[in-house]
């Protein structure tokens, strides 16, 4: 079987935890990625309060449309200044895969006007990121899935089965962005054996809480260092937990429309001291990724053999305690051991399921999102052409 040819990729994320825009570019060749640059751009304070305020929020359809066409002007600054620290051009990329800002996300069907629906909605024109990076863009990857009957998430799992999965031994790939979802990787598997899911909050409600208690001059809780002083306390944890989200199998998704203000309300009438607040909600992210993966990955008796994890919630050192206690029969690692930067996962990812559209395959798990079929995500965008 011929080698695949290697190609240079862009991936572009911007995740719900609204922490800003990451930008990859990266050289793919089969499973193999090699990572040639990656850049961060926090998002503009005006522009994060903007995008909370049209997030599963009561606003204008002309805030929507005006952010639709700011989000890719942003994208295309932070991904050229990717492309600049790589030392290579726009031109060259085979193509770059933009995730876009979800703004709602509803995977399961709901009633409205007379029929039930799922439905979601990732703003970030890829028309206007196309002509601003002068190279080909994929976005819009949900709605493929859902259109075969699928919940539009989890889409990464795709390339954690090509990156992480082993034939010896059974790893689980955790990711905690503002959401925390997991890829469950039997030794050997298939695609067909994969399992993921969002097991619950991520950074979201600890984001949340320091916003709060700091009157938004925090918006993350540094090192988990605020989390260190408080005090858990269990009951509320054990509470948390009773929500029969957690009880139900996979295929599931969640999002801000769960952890969202109104779950922050119902965790401040709780009453506790801000350090304990945020060490309680601290604990129950990872009692709620552990759970998940308890019930639905290998079971207590067949725990992973190493948990494999990225995203921001890595460098929350509190958080990664609770969750190593919380898994004491598996190795938590943080994912650079296998090459992968923690913080540019989820953009590799899409510069992965990019290529995919690209070349015509199929990139969702139906396994993983309860789509009715594979389907090739995403919808192709094209730069101007030269005249």
């Amino acid at each position: 079987m011929p080698r695949p040819k290697p190609i240079l990729a862009g991936g572009i994320m911007s995740g719900t935890s609204l922490d800003g825009i990451d930008a990859v570019v990266v050289q793919l060749e089969g499973a193999r990625v090699q990572t040639l640059s990656f850049h961060v751009a926090p998002w503009p304070p005006e522009v994060r309060q903007a995008l909370l305020a049209v997030s599963n929020a009561e606003t204008h359809t002309r805030d929507i449309a005006r952010l639709h066409f700011l989000l890719p002007e942003l994208y295309a600054e932070a991904f050229l200044e990717a492309c600049r620290k790589a030392g290579v051009q726009p031109a060259e990329l085979a193509v770059v895969g933009c995730h876009g800002q979800t703004i709602y996300h509803e995977g399961q069907p709901a009633p409205f006007l007379g029929t039930r629906i799922a439905s979601t909605l990732q703003i970030g024109d890829g028309n206007v990121l196309a002509a601003r990076i002068g190279a080909r863009v994929v976005c819009d990857f949900r709605p493929a899935d859902i259109a075969v009957g699928g919940q539009g998430a989890p889409l990464v799992p795709y390339a954690d089965y090509l990156l992480f999965r082993d034939e010896k031994e059974s790893r689980v790939a955790l990711n905690i962005g503002g959401i925390a979802n997991i890829t469950w990787l039997p030794a050997g598997c298939r695609p067909e054996d994969v399992i993921a899911f969002d097991t619950g909050p991520g950074n979201m409600v600890i984001d949340q809480l320091m916003a709060h208690f700091t009157g938004g001059r925090e918006t993350f809780d540094r090192d988990g260092a605020f989390a260190a002083r408080g005090q858990v306390h269990p009951d509320i944890v054990e509470q948390l937990l009773e929500d029969e989200y957690f009880r139900r199998r996979p295929p599931k998704s969640c999002g801000r429309e769960q952890y969202g203000a109104e779950f922050v309300r119902r965790f401040l009438s709780f009453g506790l001291p801000p350090e304990d607040a945020v060490a309680t909600a601290t604990y129950f992210t990872a009692a709620a990724i552990a759970e998940g993966i308890a019930r639905f990955a290998g079971g207590e008796d067949h725990p992973p053999a190493r948990v494999i994890a990225a995203g921001g919630g890595v460098h929350n050192r509190t958080l990664m305690r609770f969750l190593r206690a919380e898994l004491p029969e598996s190795e938590v690692l943080r994912s650079e051991i296998f090459g992968i930067d923690p913080d540019a996962r989820e953009a590799i990812a899409f510069a992965v399921l990019a290529r995919e559209a690209l070349e015509g395959r199929p990139a969702n798990l139906p396994s993983a999102t309860g789509a009715r079929r594979p389907a090739v995500l995403g919808k192709l965008c094209f730069p101007p052409a030269d005249r």
